[in-house]
């Protein structure tokens, strides 16, 4: 893996950088509706784009919260069923396994604390079924933390024993999507590296979903990394070409530092069901902040992303860092 499609356009200097890195996108989504585990297959995008590591979202606050175990459920048979060409990470060392290979490795990710129950023990359950980061809030204010969206009242004490519980079994806390007195809070008491999986410069662009400066020097602080997304309502105005989430990427190295940049695309494959959810819940995405028709960067962005980095100056190990070293890095730190 690491290889990118030769029907791809990329600088041979991208195609030898991709070759011996690890390639990482933290969030990305094929579906949001449980028995469409075939969704699955789009993923070969990511493979074809020389992506080696992919985090899969399986729920968030914004539905129902049974259907996050459904869609692990799903998940877990397909890839199981396609093991050919997919590896489930259990350890970090399943993903350097995956690599050698040739197969896309594959994780979960949560975005929000709905789909606990309101139980901290739910979190070693879905550590032990594959979910490895996992945010608090997602845009509304829920029962553990303030959604970026919404009134943030700071961390409940259910949301500091879900922290407690995250760093115990070795689940990665992720600050996206919650408010900016939430996310300060566990990043003042983190005791391990935190991530924002797939949050921007509120400097660069002035959203409630992107992050203050505050915000991006305190998770560098932990020994985490602010992961860029390819949103466009987020990056710009409705903006979503690599040359844009590079102008993200150098902010945010320029501020913290090259070791504590990733990405994170947030790229939704259905985006017809995506665009369909969010009309029908003005609630978590306000009409006036979540317009019609938002661009997305897709998965062949990346070797577009690698080319205009190293145009631009970076080393080859800055941009190695920043493609998939930076989280590597994390994961080895965190998972157990």
């Amino acid at each position: 893996m690491g290889m990118i499609d030769s029907n791809q356009q990329a600088a041979p200097a991208v195609h030898e950088l991709f070759a011996r890195s690890l390639i990482w996108d933290n969030h990305t989504c094929t579906t949001i509706r449980t028995g469409r585990a075939e969704s699955v297959a789009d993923l070969q995008r990511h493979r074809r784009s020389g992506v080696d590591v992919v985090g899969l979202n399986v729920g968030f606050d914004a539905a129902p919260p049974e259907d996050t175990i459904k869609l692990i459920a799903d998940f877990r048979h397909w890839l199981q069923a396609h093991a050919t060409d997919y590896a489930l990470v259990g350890r970090f060392e399943d993903i350097e396994l995956a690599k050698r290979a040739g197969k896309l490795a594959v994780f979960f990710n949560i975005e929000g604390g709905n789909p606990l129950f309101e139980q901290a023990s739910m979190v070693s359950l879905y550590y032990d079924l594959g979910v490895r980061w996992m945010l608090f809030a997602y845009n509304r204010t829920n029962a553990l933390a303030g959604g970026c969206q919404d009134e943030d009242k700071g961390l409940t004490d259910l949301g500091r024993a879900v922290l407690e519980e995250m760093q115990r079994v070795g689940m990665i806390v992720c600050c996206s999507h919650i408010g900016q007195r939430s996310a300060m809070e566990i990043l003042e008491s983190a005791r391990q590296p935190v991530i924002f999986s797939h949050s921007n410069p509120r400097a660069v662009w002035e959203h409630s979903r992107n992050i203050t400066d505050e915000a991006m020097r305190a998770c560098a602080k932990t020994g985490g990394v602010v992961g860029i997304n390819g949103v466009g309502i987020f990056l710009g105005d409705n903006d979503s070409r690599a040359e844009t989430i590079v102008r993200h990427i150098d902010y945010a190295v320029n501020l913290i530092g090259a070791e504590h940049v990733a990405i994170g695309l947030d790229y939704a494959f259905d985006q017809s069901e995506v665009a369909a959810f969010v009309k029908a819940h003005p609630e978590s995405y306000p009409p006036a902040k979540y317009p019609n028709g938002i661009e997305l960067a897709p998965p062949e962005t990346f070797p577009q992303i690698a080319e205009l980095l190293l145009a631009r100056g970076y080393s080859e190990s800055a941009v190695a860092a920043i493609m998939g070293g930076n989280l590597a890095r994390v994961a080895r730190d965190v998972w157990k």
